[in-house]
Formats: C-alpha cells, sequence, structure tokens
C-alpha cells in the first residue's frame, strides 16, 4: 500500500468522547483523506461535563497536520443521535457525491480504506449496491474465495456510500405503512421471524420509541432492492462498548465488542456475479439477531395475549 494514497472524501461523526475520537483519528490522520467532513453533536444540557468533553472532541479535530480541506458541521444545541446524524449526513452528501463514514468509536484497520475507495469507483453507477460496509461478523468463516459478498445486511460501524444512493433515505419512512401492510417484509427476509424482528424494530422506529437514525437507512436499502457489499474479513473494531458515554453499547461481553481486525489483501477479488449470499446471511442472522427475534415473538405473544 505504500505507493497508495487515499483520494475520497471521509466523514468524521464525533460527539463527547475524546478518548476513542483520538484513537480513531490517528487512522484517519495515517489515510489523510484530501477531504475530512466532520459532524459534531452539542451538549446535553443536563450533563454539566459535556460541554467539556465535546470540546476536548473538537480540539483534536483541530490537530490535522496534512493537506486537508476540513469541513464541519458542529451543533451548538444537542440533537439526539436520531436527528444529528441523519441532518449531517443530509449535510456530507450535499457538499460530495461519495464518503467513507467513521463514528467515533469505530476503529478501522488502515486497508478499510482503500478497501471503501475501490469499491465506491467499481459500483458508482451500478444502482443495485447502495452501501460498503468494513464490519464482518462472521469471526473468520469464509464461504467463498472472493473478496466481500453482497448481503442484506450492512453494518454502519464504518462504511461508505454515495450521494444517489442516500437520495433513498427517508427519516421518517413514511413507506412503512404501505411495506407493512402488504407484507412485503416476508418478500424480503424469506423466514416470518426475521420479519417479526425486522417489523418490531421498524415499528419502534415509525412509532418514535426509538431514537435512532440507522434502522431507516437499512429500510432504505431493503424497500430499493439495494445489497450492501461485506468485507470477507472484519476491517473494523467498534471500541465504544460499555464506556462512560456509550449510547447504546452497554456491554462489555457483546459479541461484537472489539472484535479483531485482519488486512485485506489487494488486488481485490471481485465476484463475478451480483447475487445476495443468503447462506452468509442466514448464518449472521442464526448467530446475532435469532435470540432477539425470539424476545420478540414472546414479546408479541405476551401483548395478544393480554388484550384478550
Amino acid at each position: 500500500m505504500s505507493d497508495w494514497q487515499l483520494k475520497t472524501p471521509v466523514a468524521f461523526l464525533v460527539f463527547n468522547r475524546p478518548d476513542t475520537t483520538e484513537r480513531v483519528f490517528e487512522e484517519i490522520r495515517r489515510a489523510k483523506p484530501p477531504v475530512l467532513l466532520v459532524v459534531a453533536d452539542g451538549p446535553r444540557s443536563d450533563r454539566p461535563d459535556e460541554a467539556r468533553q465535546c470540546e476536548a472532541v473538537r480540539a483534536i479535530i483541530d490537530r490535522v497536520d496534512w493537506e486537508c480541506e476540513v469541513l464541519k458541521n458542529y451543533s451548538d444545541l444537542n440533537l439526539g443521535c436520531k436527528h444529528r446524524v441523519s441532518s449531517g449526513l443530509d449535510w456530507v452528501f450535499e457538499n460530495v457525491d461519495q464518503a467513507i463514514i467513521l463514528e467515533d468509536d469505530c476503529l478501522p484497520h488502515p486497508t478499510f480504506f482503500r478497501f471503501c475507495e475501490e469499491l465506491l469507483e467499481k459500483y458508482r453507477d451500478d444502482k443495485r449496491v447502495m452501501h460498503i460496509s468494513g464490519t464482518n461478523f462472521q469471526s473468520g468463516w469464509k464461504r467463498d474465495i472472493y473478496s466481500y459478498y453482497f448481503s442484506n445486511y450492512g453494518s454502519i460501524w464504518g462504511w461508505a456510500s454515495w450521494k444517489r444512493a442516500w437520495n433513498l433515505y427517508d427519516l421518517e419512512m413514511r413507506l412503512y405503512p404501505e411495506i407493512k401492510e402488504k407484507k412485503y417484509l416476508l418478500d424480503i427476509c424469506g423466514n416470518r421471524q426475521e420479519m417479526k424482528f425486522r417489523e418490531e424494530i421498524f415499528n419502534a422506529v415509525f412509532y418514535n420509541s426509538l431514537n435512532t437514525w440507522d434502522y431507516q437507512w437499512t429500510f432504505a436499502r431493503l424497500v430499493n432492492s439495494g445489497l450492501s457489499i461485506v468485507p470477507k474479513v472484519n476491517l473494523i473494531s467498534n471500541i465504544g462498548f460499555g464506556g462512560e458515554n456509550s449510547t447504546h453499547m452497554s456491554s462489555k461481553t457483546d459479541l461484537r465488542s472489539n472484535m479483531p481486525v485482519s488486512a485485506i489483501e489487494f488486488p481485490l477479488l471481485h465476484p463475478p456475479f451480483m447475487i445476495r449470499d443468503k447462506i452468509s446471511d442466514d448464518r449472521f442472522y442464526r448467530k446475532f439477531l435469532k435470540k432477539k427475534t425470539l424476545q420478540i415473538i414472546k414479546r408479541i405473544a405476551r401483548r395478544f395475549i393480554d388484550k384478550l
């Protein structure tokens, strides 16, 4: 990789964690993107120390010491996960046509950047692909010889996409009632258990009982038959589990916490076809989502009994 230089803009989503931000920033610094777009949320009014933490995070960004155009989208007020990330990514794709995106707890392997850049170029105009993931939760299990596979899943812990794909994003998921009524989720998922899992999550998002932005991105990809690319090795380690300021990742014992990363080899070996790898997706579902699905089904059953 010594003669390779990153040309793709990098978007960096930050908030109140200087410790993890510092580590991710150093990997971005090694990659030396020509454009760095920084999205920062503001401190919460009921957290006295948070303003100081947010200032410390923003001071890290001021240490850019390579040739780079730094664009900042900083909020003085706290918008929360749902509105800060979604509005921030709207701003990112108003400024650039494609980007590599990292949050402040997603520590990338150095080869992550080249992996994303080459695939952003290869699939730039192919609307079948909407998302390039840096994360592989399959623990080294490989089904095929290629450098990546196509999936209905795609983690947002280090990813890349295009403006043409983000244009399909709808924070309010206004298509959801029709998709649910016509049972299109069953067509997408292929089995009722997974459909129930998706439906419960999408219900929570649509009716505003879950403050997040990312399931809306999943929904946009699914209803537009958009594929995600998943690398054959894991390129991202989430270092934010169990931290003091961890919003959603509370348990350090989670299987996804601090997963090891590996280099991906170049030149990339591209699949000579574009087919969703359902075997890999099913394996991921069984390992990480099935237990959640069973819990959701039990919860739905209890609600039904309560109504009776």
